[in-house]
């Protein structure tokens, strides 16, 4: 039974994947791919930092792995938090330390989540911190 994801409308937001394994980010980009949001990717931390550091451009969610080159999912999410108070940051990674996850929540991470991530879950992380979210037009 496929999955009916077309109510999920994230028209003009922008999610941001920093992940450097290629199967995760095709499958974040198939699941992705139908709810109209743009899609940024990153390959390491370094590239993400950089972005941050480019313009002040619209991040409406994040979705980090911890272990990634140059720079680590935690120094990452560290270094969105000095600017960045309110983006949504859920790491997902197949590292499953107490120390990493506590060492994440500190950082500033709103959610972590261990490897594999089934599409359910993400479109209810999509739902739940996007959905609410999305500006409705003020009539007066």
């Amino acid at each position: 039974m496929a999955l009916n994801i077309s109510n999920l409308d994230l028209s003009g937001k922008n999610i941001i994947i920093v992940e450097d394994d290629l199967p995760s980010i095709r499958y974040y980009e198939t699941l992705l791919k139908s709810s109209g949001a743009d899609v940024v990717i990153f390959h390491t931390g370094k590239e993400f930092v950089d972005y941050l550091t480019i313009g002040n451009k619209t991040i409406d969610l994040v979705f980090m792995d911890f272990l990634i080159p140059l720079i680590n999912g935690i120094e990452c999410v560290r270094i969105l938090r000095k600017d960045r108070k309110n983006t949504p940051v859920i790491m997902i990674t197949a590292y499953s330390s107490e120390q990493a996850k506590t060492e994440a929540y500190i950082a500033g991470c709103n959610e972590y989540l261990l490897k594999p991530i089934y599409p359910e879950k993400i479109f209810s992380l999509l739902e739940k911190y996007l959905k609410s979210r999305i500006s409705i037009p003020h009539t007066y």
